[in-house]
């Protein structure tokens, strides 16, 4: 049975790495949601108290509601709702629907108040793939472009798979209906009077049923515009008993509108395959992927599919070129990191080769590989994704998974050379029972002190639990496992394979030659010095001190900023976001000149690949943008310049490096021309609005905009290392109003609707209605506009004309007074607060935003920004908001939730190791003794970060809680053969030197087992810290554990014995 339950666990570790799906990072379940309430004509002000205000509170009454977030501006108001993490998606949409259209009597009814639209986001919204097109040929704009675009739209929705598909950067393509103003004035007509002409013609009705040569026959009246020729030959009225046509008083042509935003593709000269020209014309097809689906397999679908596709839905002279692929990356980062699982188990099973011999290895080597295989299908089953933290998580735990097969499997072959009482060979099958059950006891007990170290960090709160989850749930579901395969396989391969080879009968006195080799020499004359003498309990003493002594010094070494604290370091990536903000009036040519600028100095670094320019809207999210919601990126102002770099293997600076180099250069040039330009990396970890956020909360809002301003030029500028500062406070800019002179509009029967409907058509153009061409994907808007030279004159603008209640045309010049004032800022709301934010990050020496954060809080201390003085919070808003306050968030509030709930893990993993061995030990000072070692990592792991300049980051933390786990087992090992020892007789101190003797070789094998496969992510950018925590906190430990624990336990032990001595 045994061997059958073996072959279907390996058929099964089979099946779940060919059927789970592949990403780079894991899934993160963030529900959020953005509700647009439009209120057309209102302030800021307005929309903050009549619709944003009342909308949050009824809003954060929703069950999981983590923060509510509002942005008012003139005439929009835009709530982000963020649940807490974890919470399922359908169920908390719901609930969002239910309480939004279920309260809109809460909203000004009568006042132009339109309704919420809701629009959910959430991590499958993020594109997997972005392919952009672009040509050389002057003749291919963009406007044709983005009809390629729209037509593999369709056609790659067909592939399995696929998710949200939509094109970025595409011009805007309408029936543009030209008014001359002259001829409209001569034909007594007004512009508001076509716009209702238009959509009177554009009406169609199922008028029912008749019955003809007994048939039933379905009649529909009308018919849709279908073309740019009807709508110039619709009949709008009559002159002299002429039909008048739309084309005698308008120019009508089907093309793009004026540009509201650009797209451009580019790459260095000789690097990959750019445009000739350096930059040209673009627009990219953003791919997203259904949930649960293989990213993989759909981006290699897509590619298969484009390739297919050129030379007919692709004309010649168009490219297109992949952008984004995490399907590709997350597959190359799952195979490296299975080759890596692979040489980690094989330099265990070399390990035990060496140590044991060669059909111990096979039998270790065995277990492993079918530990591996369980632990791949419990995965799998459990949710997880192949993943680089889910295979990051087995890699690490290839050390402590093959503890168990390795005590197990050396404890029979050190019982194999032991002689029965009678002086004969033992056979395998008397040996395998009691050599089992001598370390089953124990094992048993150290499996679960790891899984108590562990398992506790899977309930860490905020993004960064369930980014990490997959460590500590795949880990202690391995240990489990390999704890039965070592219990119920281990002994059958062991019965199988070990007695094979032959074993010399050897006599009491060969076996106690044995016992006395170099090992228990080499203990004899360690451990003697404190245990034998007069002398022997000083230096105990003594030992313990420096050990206390050197604990504290290790942890200074953070103190004194040998050792830096990170949340996470910046991975290697291949991409690089560069985020402008032109000031608010900026025109797009503007934009799109500057990010051409930045797009010549990334040309000369030598790393790039090629870019992509995006003047007017966003770049294809990632993650980071999905959280810093910069989909809601548009206008003229703003831009992105999306970086590719070549493959990390054929580039020697990481992808920080380049980024810390670039940043410098790219923000002088924004600075010419008063943009913030900031250099964006993909975080490592769980994104955050930004890497420093100083929130200001207070009692007016221009006094929080007042210190923001302070805050952002003062403290936050002079304080070395910090960069990308930027503020939520807009810049003023210009805005004039059109106001309508009451009376005289209602002596002239005007109403104020048509005023405004007419100034709208004036300015911007209005859509009246829309044609649904054949040939187009999306139905074209017929939109009413004067030509652009009138749109930019004024008196052209108040030339135009309205109908009177006496039928008579009144130009808006006798209507209407120009007002000029400055435009209403944005207004920000956090969860029913007023707030202003001001953002930066930090590119100093240690390079961890922390640092920069308490600088600027020591400046803070007795200064007063904009005059006004300043409380200071760290974790939660302020209660009182009648005086200025600043509340510190971004990385430094992930960081704190973090080691927090990480802190609480390994005090409650702590508690549950020391339940566990005072129910195997039933002692309340035994556990104590056990658990010393957990301390002594730290000699061991903080000089280790020192001394290979990493910084101590999350995954650090990470490490130290599972080497409670790891360390407490050697301990339970040889204070269990101790006891052994003592209860045949054997002195005390000769046990102590017994159990270092016998039990160094197990300790040290598993010891070195871990450290191999904490090697292999060694690496890793990101993971290093684990690696760094597990290689050199076992390598201190492990020795000082052998030493220390054997000799505390005597102490307790004798202690107890001169107490017992004493009272008899």
């Amino acid at each position: 049975m045994t061997p059958v339950l073996a072959v279907m666990g390996l058929l099964l570790g089979l099946l779940a790495v060919m059927i789970t799906p592949r990403e780079e990072e894991p899934q993160i379940d963030v529900t959020m949601a953005n509700v647009f309430v439009p209120f057309d004509g209102a302030g800021a002000r307005d929309v903050e108290q009549m619709v944003a205000t009342p909308l949050e509170q009824k809003l954060s009454e929703i069950e999981g509601i983590k923060h509510v977030y509002s942005i008012s501006r003139p005439g929009l108001a835009v709530l982000t709702v963020e649940y807490e993490v974890g919470v399922q998606r359908q169920p908390a949409l719901v609930r969002l629907y239910n309480q939004v259209f279920s309260n809109q009597d809460w909203l000004p009814q009568g006042v132009g108040v339109g309704v919420p639209v809701v629009k959910p986001k959430g991590i499958d919204d993020v594109p997997v793939m972005a392919v952009t097109l672009w040509s050389d040929d002057p003749d291919v704009d963009a406007t044709r472009l983005a009809e390629v675009a729209h037509t593999l739209e369709s056609d790659l929705k067909r592939i399995s798979g696929t998710r949200d598909i939509y094109t970025i950067g595409a011009p805007e393509r309408a029936v543009l209906v030209t008014l001359d103003a002259t001829k409209l004035a001569a034909y007594d007509l007004s512009p508001g009077e076509l716009a209702q002409a238009l959509q009177a013609a554009n009406v169609v009705r199922q008028a029912g049923e008749r019955v003809a040569a007994d048939a039933a026959v379905p009649v529909t009246a009308g018919r849709f515009l279908a073309s740019a020729e009807e709508v110039a030959s619709l009949v709008i009225g009559s002159n002299g008993g002429k039909p008048l046509l739309l084309s005698d008083v308008a120019t009508v042509q089907s093309r793009g509108d004026l540009a509201s935003r650009y797209a451009w593709f580019g790459a260095p000269a000789g690097r990959g395959s750019g445009p000739e020209a350096g930059i040209a014309p673009a627009v990219t097809i953003a791919i997203a992927k259904k949930p649960g689906s293989n990213a993989s397999d759909i981006t290699r679908a897509v590619a298969l599919r484009l390739d297919q596709l050129r030379g007919e839905l692709i004309p010649d002279g168009i490219h297109a070129t992949v952008t984004r692929d995490y399907g590709s990356t997350a597959a190359d980062k799952a195979l490296k990191l299975i080759q890596k699982l692979v040489f980690a188990t094989a330099s265990v099973v070399l390990l035990v080769l060496f140590a044991l011999g060669w059909r111990e290895a096979i039998v270790v080597g065995s277990a492993v590989v079918l530990t591996l295989a369980v632990t791949l299908f419990a995965s799998h089953v459990m949710g997880f994704t192949l993943n680089r933290v889910s295979l990051f998580a087995l890699i690490f735990s290839i050390g402590i998974l093959v503890d168990d097969a390795i005590v197990v499997v050396e404890n029979i072959h050190r019982h194999l050379a032991i002689p029965g009482a009678d002086g004969r060979k033992r056979t395998l099958r008397e040996v395998i029972p009691p050599a089992v059950d001598e370390v089953g006891g124990p094992t048993i007990l150290a499996t679960f002190t790891v899984i108590a170290a562990l398992m506790p960090m899977a309930f860490v709160s905020g993004l960064m639990g369930p980014y990490m989850r997959p460590i500590p749930i795949n880990a202690s579901v391995g240990m489990l496992l390999s704890l039965l395969i070592a219990l119920i396989v281990t002994p059958w391969l062991s019965l199988k394979l070990l007695g094979r080879h032959g074993h010399s009968v050897e006599s009491d006195h060969a076996h106690e030659e044995r016992q006395q080799g170099w090992l228990h020499r080499l203990f004899h004359k360690v451990m003697s010095p404190f245990l034998l003498g007069a002398r022997a309990g000083r230096r105990r003493g003594l030992l313990f001190a420096s050990m206390v002594g050197l604990v504290l010094l290790a942890a200074s070494l953070a103190a004194f900023e040998l050792v830096v604290l990170k949340m996470l370091p910046f991975d290697n990536k291949s991409e690089v976001q560069i985020v402008v903000d032109m000031p608010e009036g900026s025109t797009l040519e503007q934009t799109n000149a500057l990010l051409g600028e930045l797009a010549a100095e990334v040309d000369r670094v030598p790393e790039v690949l090629d870019y992509q320019g995006y003047a007017g809207t966003a770049a294809p999210i990632n993650f980071n943008g999905l959280v810093r919601q910069y989909f809601l990126r548009s206008g003229s102002n703003v831009g992105d310049l999306q970086v590719n770099l070549v493959d990390k293997h054929h580039r020697d600076r990481q992808s920080h490096e380049i980024a810390r180099a670039m940043r410098p250069v790219l923000a002088a040039i924004g600075r010419r021309h008063g943009a913030s330009v900031k250099v964006v990396e993909v975080p490592p970890g769980p994104p955050v609005l930004a890497p420093l956020v100083a929130e200001v909360y207070g009692p007016e809002y221009a006094g929080q905009r007042r210190i923001a301003r302070a805050l952002a030029e003062d403290a936050f500028a002079k304080t070395e290392g910090i960069v990308d500062i930027d503020t939520s406070v807009e810049a003023d800019a210009p805005r004039e109003t059109l106001v309508l002179d009451r009376t005289r509009a209602a002596r002239l029967g005007v109403a104020q609707a048509t005023v405004s409907e007419a100034i709208a058509i004036a300015v911007s153009g209005r859509d009246a209605t829309y044609v649904q061409d054949a040939r187009s994907k999306y139905p074209r808007p017929v939109r009413l506009r004067l030509p652009a030279r009138d749109q930019a004159w004024l008196q052209s603008l108040l030339a135009v004309r309205v109908r009177s209640a006496q039928g008579t045309l009144v130009p808006l010049s006798e209507l209407v007074t120009v007002e000029r004032e400055d435009w209403d800022g944005a207004i920000h709301h956090k969860d029913g607060l007023p707030v202003a934010y001001v953002m930066a990050d930090e590119a100093g020496a240690l390079d961890s935003p922390l640092y920069g954060m308490f600088s600027i809080v020591g400046k803070l201390g007795d200064a007063r920004p904009a005059g006004q003085a300043l409380d200071q919070s760290f974790i939660a808003q302020p209660a009182d908001t009648s005086g200025y306050a600043i509340k510190w968030d971004g990385e430094w509030q992930i960081t704190y939730e973090t080691f927090r709930d990480m802190g609480i893990a390994y005090a409650a993993g702590m508690v549950l190791i020391y339940l566990l061995v005072v129910a195997q030990f039933r002692s309340y000072l035994v556990p104590l003794v056990i658990m010393a070692p957990i301390p002594l990592t730290v000699i061991g792991v903080m000089p280790g970060h020192a001394l290979l300049h990493a910084q101590f980051t999350a995954t650090s933390m990470i490490g130290m809680i599972a080497l409670a786990g790891i360390i407490v087992r050697n301990s339970i090992l040889l204070v269990d053969f101790i006891n052994q020892e003592s209860g045949r007789g054997v002195p005390l101190a000769k046990a102590v030197i017994d159990a270092c003797a016998v039990r160094a070789k197990p300790i040290a094998l598993t010891g070195v087992a871990a450290m191999l496969g904490a090697f292999f992510i060694l690496d890793d950018p990101i993971f290093n810290g684990l690696a760094i925590s597990l290689i050199f906190g076992i390598f201190v430990s492990t020795i000082l554990t052998l030493v220390v624990i054997p000799l505390l336990y005597y102490t307790l032990l004798a202690h107890r014995t001169d107490r017992e001595a004493d009272a008899a």
